[in-house]
């Protein structure tokens, strides 16, 4: 039977047993664990300081103290280690050529499996080879990488030796109890399963959700703070955040959107003439045609339309005495469905009896209701004079939609 126990037999339970049975730290799969380093420090400062190196001579490191878990294959269970005390371990002479990238390691022997002598634990420099663009060694089966060590050319007791502060590259990873929250130092690995929570360096919380890791709101049903990176997803649909801009916004499940879009506002400073008696969007002399406001519309399904211009009639040369009006309205279009026809129910209207020459501010606000929560709506200006021998002037016309919540 494939079955393994531990305590259970009276006789006969194997080393293998045991490293399978006993309690894991953070899994990378249903059987096996990660390795890596149990998180902590004296202080409480740090993170990570087991199994930290520093330079301690030309050609010496000192790795500190620490416990971590290396994983074998699936069958072969995993291994604790403990660094009860401070090691040295020393490096070879450069090469006189080229520069090489040595690897540290905590090693395990098992000749179970290395068909070796050796049974144990050790701390291990794995030498790379020279090269003009050299590379770290792989790492060798039940072993866990700390640092990457790049040995200069020539470097020697007698020359210089290795310069501690530029050679080091950290690779080492914390591992935590099955259910701990991961503090997170140097690479980011994937989760084991959906709810896993880790601490990133940057201070920021995040859960697994089976795919990724996404941000975990400060509270449920919080605002996320604008301390939070700008691209970093929603937890859920609907949740808010704040920006370093000011407005709220919300997750849609895809994108941040601002929680309450609007006010949606068009206008033109140009002025423009129609003698058309009949609604036309486009005006004589002003350069921008039509005058168009899109907006979304909201989940209440109503918002508020507002659209007006300052209008001037002027009579064409040799005419006199007549009365007459200038009329703007707006058409809704949803796609290619007109929502609400221009008519003059709608309009705002400027009327000047005969001799028309002064200007006046006309406008109207109007309710829209029953619109379809998300969709788009555009809102487009017409005009239009009430006598063709009259030009309609229109000039600091606008258009604004504000949607209500």
């Amino acid at each position: 039977m494939n079955l393994r126990s531990s305590w259970v037999a009276e006789t006969g339970q194997t080393r293998e047993d045991t490293r399978l049975t006993q309690t894991p730290t953070t899994m990378i799969n249903p059987v096996q664990v990660r390795s890596g380093i149990l998180p902590g420090s004296y202080s409480g400062q740090w993170r990570l300081s087991g199994f930290w190196m520093t330079g301690a001579s030309a050609m010496t490191a000192t790795v500190s103290e620490g416990r971590a878990v290396i994983q074998g294959d699936i069958s072969q269970g995993v291994y604790p280690v403990t660094l009860p005390a401070a090691e040295q371990v020393t490096f070879a002479a450069g090469s006189a050529t080229y520069g090489r990238i040595d690897l540290v390691v905590l090693r395990i022997y098992d000749k179970l499996y290395d068909g070796g002598t050796r049974n144990e634990g050790v701390i291990e420099v794995i030498q790379g080879v020279p090269d003009a663009s050299p590379k770290a060694p792989v790492a060798p089966p039940r072993s866990l990488p700390l640092y990457e060590v790049t040995v200069p050319a020539g470097a020697s007791a007698g020359n210089g030796g290795i310069p501690w502060n530029t050679s080091l590259k950290d690779l080492r990873t914390p591992v935590v109890a099955l259910g701990g929250i991961l503090p997170v130092e140097g690479q980011i690995l994937p989760g084991a399963h959906p709810g896993q929570y880790q601490d990133t360096p940057n201070n920021q919380f995040q859960r697994w959700d089976g795919g990724q890791w996404v941000a975990y709101p400060e509270a449920v049903g919080g605002i996320v703070p604008t301390s939070v990176n700008s691209t970093t997803p929603g937890s859920y649909t609907g949740q808010y955040r704040g920006t370093a801009a000011g407005p709220l916004q919300r997750w849609t499940g895809a994108a941040w959107a601002p929680a309450y879009p609007g006010p949606y506002f068009k206008d033109s400073l140009d002025a423009g003439y129609t003698l058309s008696t009949t609604y036309v969007n486009t005006l004589i002399d002003r350069a921008e045609n039509p005058l168009t406001v899109t907006f979304v519309a909201p989940e209440s399904r109503s918002a508020i339309l507002t659209f007006g211009s300052r209008v001037e009639l002027d009579l064409n040369s040799g005419t006199t005495g007549i009365a007459s009006s200038a009329w703007m309205c707006v058409r809704i279009m949803q796609g290619t469905t007109v929502v609400r026809e221009v008519d003059d129910e709608y309009a705002a209207v400027g009327s000047k009896s005969a001799d028309p020459t002064d200007a006046v501010s006309v406008s109207t606000t109007q309710g829209l209701y029953n619109l379809t929560p998300g969709a788009t709506y555009a809102v487009t200006a017409y005009y239009r004079s009430t006598n063709t021998n009259v030009r309609a002037w229109f000039d600091n016309s606008f258009i604004q939609v504000t949607p209500q919540y």
